[in-house]
């Protein structure tokens, strides 16, 4: 027979208790499993009942472990349990902690999603497929990341891409309308929008250059171009390889023309 003789509080952690079974320590608890299992001076147990108060006990150290992870930050299921495994607790001990975190409310995966959709819209800007990336790195179930992606209205979609090509054109003051449309394009794609949103802002904004501007953009790269070709090229195969160029580049023709013919009167 082993009888609870003496009922210490741990000196480092007052929330747990060391139990002392016939004179001799026995194993420790926390106070929630200590008013659970009525555990007073006196009290019998078996060793069924002990195995039982450490199986407990297992579970409510690894609810408070995932209550203290959760405390810093919102997290997932998936990250929670994936930290408890990292701290070697067994994986049904992690399923009753997790299944207790869920019921006491601290632990919910579609709160969680929404609260990511929320924050990686706001501020980074992000779009539904780099969302969803998001969603999968932190174990969310495909059918939740459907109905919180859908929530991301097209109107929204399109705002908030329409604000980040804004934010490419006035970054990129050097470059020709053509060369900003692709770059937004670039950035709009790896931002997680959709080709159809894409296109969409790209069809509504307008960059339009000046004559000043035209002239200030072929310093800069008209003379690259030219300099270039110059080294392999002469006369007409110069002419048409600096026109090829700068035309991918997005200049007019007229200024193009332009361009190479004072560049030939100054020879």
């Amino acid at each position: 027979m082993r009888v609870i003789t003496k009922i210490a509080r741990q000196k480092n952690n007052p929330e747990r208790y060391n139990i002392y079974l016939n004179e001799q320590y026995a194993f420790p608890v926390d106070e929630a499993i200590l008013i659970q299992f009525g555990l007073t001076k006196g009290k019998v147990l078996e060793e069924f009942d002990i195995q039982e108060i450490a199986y407990e006990d297992e579970i409510r150290k690894a609810f408070n472990k995932g209550l203290n992870y959760l405390s810093y930050q919102m997290r997932s299921e998936h990250e929670v349990k994936k930290k408890l495994s990292s701290l070697e607790f067994g994986e049904a001990v992690i399923l009753e902690a997790i299944q207790k975190l869920k019921s006491y409310g601290f632990l919910n995966d579609e709160s969680y999603s929404k609260a990511l959709l929320n924050t990686k819209k706001a501020t980074m800007k992000k779009g539904p497929r780099a969302i969803r990336q998001d969603l999968m790195k932190k174990g969310i179930d495909k059918s939740l990341q459907d109905e919180v992606l859908e929530t991301f209205s097209h109107e929204e979609q399109v705002k908030l891409a329409t604000q980040l090509a804004e934010k490419v054109i006035r970054s990129e003051k050097k470059k020709t309308p053509s060369q900003i449309k692709a770059k937004i394009q670039d950035f709009l794609m790896r931002k997680g929008y959709s080709f159809t949103i894409v296109d969409e802002v790209l069809g509504q904004i307008e960059i339009e250059q000046a004559e000043d501007e035209w002239q200030a953009l072929l310093d800069a790269q008209g003379e690259k171009v030219w300099k270039k070709y110059a080294a392999k090229y002469t006369g007409y195969e110069l002419k048409m390889k600096t026109k090829q160029a700068l035309y991918q580049k997005g200049f007019p023709v007229e200024i193009i023309d332009r361009f190479i013919e004072e560049k030939e009167n100054e020879e």
